[in-house]
């Protein structure tokens, strides 16, 4: 008798950043809407190019441990101009005609991961520090000029966290990101990327009901 794959889910990213972000995700699967999961989340060591040249590849050797995977990286430094859906079309096609078939999903966020972390919660200025007396995180980031009157997000989201945590004398660490993860609601998220991975995840693992 052949046997089946282990896991439920293989995650191929690009750095220890979305590894821990990731890592938030799951934890919360009655948030995403799907049951709890058995998972191994591996970071590609040329990181967005590499998830980008060499994605496919990396995980064919996987197509029978796992039921399914999901490749992710940044759109921002992975090479490739092109827009985020036309990049996910390509590589999906690549991994289709492999042993992995339907089972797989592309993931490209655009510009870069940290568009996710921009909420309006309360609970990014605590995770990231930000104890400034009077001063709410958002209004210093249009202070700063990060944020526009009546953005939702910064439009350089990397370099704003990036500059909030060197303001706050916080290290840039993968921690970070799976707290935010855990903690922020992601309920009203509109970040297209976030919502496909949602989506996928749902179509693979949806909670059954009884």
């Amino acid at each position: 008798m052949t046997k089946g794959p282990d896991k439920d889910l293989l995650v191929l990213v690009a750095d220890g950043q979305m590894q821990g972000a990731m890592e938030g995700l799951l934890s919360r699967p009655k948030a995403l809407g799907i049951r709890r999961l058995s998972y191994d989340i591996f970071v590609h060591p040329e990181r967005d190019p590499g998830c980008r040249d060499g994605g496919p590849e990396f995980l064919s050797p996987f197509r029978f441990q796992y039921h399914h995977a999901l490749l992710m990286f940044d759109r921002e430094g992975c090479g490739d101009d092109r827009p985020r859906k036309q990049i996910e079309n390509d590589l999906e096609e690549q991994l289709r005609k492999s042993d992995w078939s339907g089972r797989v999903a592309v993931v490209v966020i655009d510009p870069e991961l940290e568009a996710w972390v921009w909420s309006d919660s309360p609970h990014v200025d605590e995770v990231v520090g930000w104890r400034e007396p009077g001063v709410r995180l958002r209004q210093w980031l249009r202070n700063e000029g990060y944020l526009d009157v009546g953005q939702s997000k910064p439009s350089r989201p990397k370099e704003a966290l990036e500059a909030v945590l060197y303001y706050c004398r916080r290290p840039r660490s993968s921690a970070i990101y799976r707290d935010l993860a855990e903690r922020v609601s992601f309920r009203r998220c509109e970040d297209k990327a976030f919502n496909k991975l949602r989506g996928v995840l749902q179509s693979w693992f949806r909670i059954c009901s009884q």
